[in-house]
């Protein structure tokens, strides 16, 4: 089978990293494109990315020559790790321009076009695509976007409790890596011995998108679903892993928290049905001890694909309360733009 050529696009930030190491050997995948800011162009990728996030560059990379984010590179598919300020209209561009692009940014997340997706939670909603294409008038290219690298993991543990036994309300308070912020992040003077209780425009993502992930796909539109969430979002000083404090009030009464742990650990979606190469075996794993998880032993889980839940114990001022965390680069950046171009490309929608 020939691999679908793919770019990337803000290859040298951290977010293009990690897009440049998932990709190392995937089967459907080859990068044959590295775009970044004007001042990287015509240079090799080793001259120009200080590498940040493994002990070494991948050699397959080194070499090649960094481009202007463009339209005209070589490839079909491309990855967009580019800040949100910058990446709407460049993301357009190349939509319009025939190439199929799958974000990481913001800019087009909240567009009633667009889905939000979340394979195991909504593989549904790429069903707009087609309305999107025909609303902006572009004959093969489109774009679908990955969510906040918070709600990503909130929208996975909602699903099954949704399906199972329905959901009203939802409270997350979020302990944030410091790698969300990028490179080099948060000056060191201000997050040692400190939390910062506030991460700008953090807080509204966190408490809309997992309703227009967990939505209702109605011909050309998505109905978000009918709960709400309050978010508190806070920085520490960790490197990689969001950790977040969730409490829920479901519909259904009664319950115990066995019934509550088999929701989540049984749950299997699409992306395990199909095997995609991306998909973790478990998306979802519940660790039985007191103190997990936490985000130096259990971020990696699934090659940092799968969502670990711990502390499930009933909650007194909702129903059910429990720890969440996910690798916010891999499961909430990169690794979740391939997972969903995986289920695009089965989806038929990244044909020649």
């Amino acid at each position: 089978m020939d691999k679908i050529r793919v770019g990337i696009l803000g290859a040298t930030g951290m977010v293009g990293q990690h897009f440049v190491q998932f990709l190392q050997g995937h089967p459907w995948f080859e990068i044959t494109a590295l775009a970044a800011s004007g001042r990287s162009e015509g240079r090799s990728y080793s001259q120009v990315c200080r590498w940040v996030i493994s002990p070494d560059m991948p050699s397959y990379v080194r070499d090649m020559v960094v481009q202007s984010c463009e339209p005209g590179l070589e490839c079909d598919l491309v990855f967009s790790g580019l800040p949100s300020d910058v990446a709407g209209p460049v993301e357009e561009q190349f939509a319009a321009a025939g190439y199929w692009v799958s974000s990481n940014a913001s800019s087009h997340r909240t567009d009633p076009d667009v889905p939000l997706l979340v394979p195991e939670v909504n593989p549904d909603h790429v069903g707009i695509i087609e309305h999107q294409k025909r609303r902006r008038g572009w004959k093969r290219g489109f774009i679908v976007t990955n969510p906040n690298c918070c709600a990503a993991p909130l929208a996975m543990v909602l699903r099954p409790l949704a399906d199972r036994f329905g959901l009203s309300k939802v409270m997350v308070v979020t302990m944030q890596a410091l790698s969300g912020a990028g490179y080099p992040g948060v000056a060191s003077w201000d997050i040692l011995d400190n939390v910062v209780p506030f991460i700008n425009g953090e807080e509204p993502k966190v408490e809309s998108e997992p309703q227009k992930m967990l939505g209702q796909l109605e011909g050309d539109v998505i109905r978000p679903a009918d709960f709400t969430t309050s978010a508190h979002c806070n920085r520490v000083a960790t490197r990689n892993g969001h950790l977040e404090a969730v409490s829920v009030a479901l519909k259904r009464s009664g319950l115990t928290g066995d019934q509550v742990v088999e929701a989540l650990s049984s749950f299997r979606a699409l992306p395990q049905e199909l095997k995609l190469p991306s998909a973790p075996e478990l998306p979802i794993v519940v660790r039985p001890e007191q103190d997990r998880p936490q985000p130096l032993h259990d971020r990696g889980a699934g090659r940092g694909m799968t969502v670990v839940v711990g502390r499930v114990r009933s909650c007194p001022v909702l129903d059910w309360k429990f720890m969440v965390l996910g690798h916010n680069t891999i499961r909430g950046a990169a690794g979740a733009a391939v997972l969903n171009a995986e289920l695009l490309k089965v989806k038929g929608y990244l044909e020649p």
